[in-house]
């Protein structure tokens, strides 16, 4: 319950403080990094993916899988709810970074289920992920860190121990025109 408190309260902070976005023009050496982040933050979930086909750990399949479909939800949501301008003024879908959400759900999946060996080094390349955001302009530090929150969250809700110790169920729910995931766990 207190880990639910603190990421929502930080996902709310970071919603009701805006920066005012830099006006820079985006160099070729900043387009350059920020293409290096987009593929760490490809590499990430691929490592994540891999690791389970080499352990043929299925039951870790799921939980990754659960932990992705809930991040890309909670990213994709909360980026038309809460419109904010990028820095570079390209869009308004700033806030949260999905490119460092998906990457925080890969690193801490593979630190979850694999251990402290594979999970710090995925923990350093996560880390420039963030940072080529606000250095390629894309994001400021904000929508990186509720990025990193939605992330974190997702994982440490459907990763083991975390979903075995309350006891998480999540069913699948269909009806006259809806589809969707019922979840429930005991705090």
């Amino acid at each position: 319950m207190k880990a639910q408190t603190v990421i929502l309260f930080f996902v709310c902070l970071c919603t009701a403080i805006r920066l005012p976005a830099q006006q820079i023009e985006i160099s070729s050496q900043r387009k350059a990094v920020r293409t290096s982040g987009d593929v760490a933050a490809v590499l990430l979930p691929a490592a994540g993916l891999t690791g389970i086909l080499i352990c043929k750990d299925w039951q870790g399949l799921k939980q990754g899988a659960l932990a992705g479909i809930t991040t890309l939800g909670v990213t994709t949501a909360l980026k038309y709810i809460v419109d904010k301008e990028r820095p570079d003024k390209s869009n308004h879908r700033s806030f949260p970074s999905m490119h460092t959400s998906v990457a925080f759900t890969a690193a801490t999946f593979i630190g979850q289920r694999y251990g402290w060996k594979w999970g710090l080094p995925a923990c350093a390349l996560v880390g420039y992920v963030g940072w080529t955001r606000v250095y390629g302009k894309k994001h400021d530090w904000w929508d990186v860190a509720a990025g990193a929150a939605i992330g974190i969250g997702s994982t440490f809700i459907y990763t083991r121990p975390f979903a075995q110790k309350h006891q998480l169920t999540v069913t699948p729910v269909a009806g006259d025109g809806f589809g969707g995931f019922y979840a429930a766990m005991t705090f």
